[in-house]
């Protein structure tokens, strides 16, 4: 049960995309500029080769990290000590996964937990910061929307491409 490299990479240009729409002026990006004091003048003045770059580089530390949250049988193999020990595990392991190894993989559980995970982890984070930095509740759920939807698309293509 290896991870599917090609579905991190996927999943890595998910919140690019989203964001793109997500933002976009005719979607929720107009509220968001109005709630963070940004303005077009501000935005063109950024260094946008290093604000993709570190949203690349952020977005695939997240999609290595959500792979461990929506496919669960990551978890027996931690519990082997890791694929380096899949030789040395005792013969429950290989029968766990050969009677396991595609249950709750598909696009749909993958979903569900990026969903979840944007719910329960990432709603409670932003809107905990944003208490203490004055933001509005419209702030908060525009960022935490933003990040729901794009974990939900991240975890189905991790959890289903196989």
């Amino acid at each position: 049960m290896p991870l599917n490299f090609y579905s991190i990479l996927a999943a890595t240009f998910v919140s690019l995309i989203v964001g793109f729409v997500w933002y976009n002026p005719k979607v929720f990006g107009t509220i968001w500029m109005n709630e963070t004091g940004m303005t077009h003048e501000k935005a063109r003045q950024s260094n946008m080769l290093k604000v993709f770059s570190l949203t690349i580089f952020y977005s695939f530390l997240i999609s290595l990290i959500l792979s461990t949250i929506v496919i669960h049988q990551i978890g027996a193999l931690g519990m082997i000590g890791g694929p380096d020990n899949v030789a040395k595990a005792l013969p429950s392991y290989a029968a766990f996964i050969g009677d396991y190894g595609n249950a709750f993989r598909s696009f749909q559980h993958g979903a569900l937990h990026g969903f979840f995970t944007g719910l329960f982890f990432v709603l409670p984070i932003t809107a905990i910061n944003s208490l203490f930095e004055q933001k509005s509740w419209k702030y908060i759920l525009v960022t935490s929307g933003y990040w729901m939807v794009s974990l939900t698309i991240m975890g189905a293509i991790i959890c289903g491409w196989k």
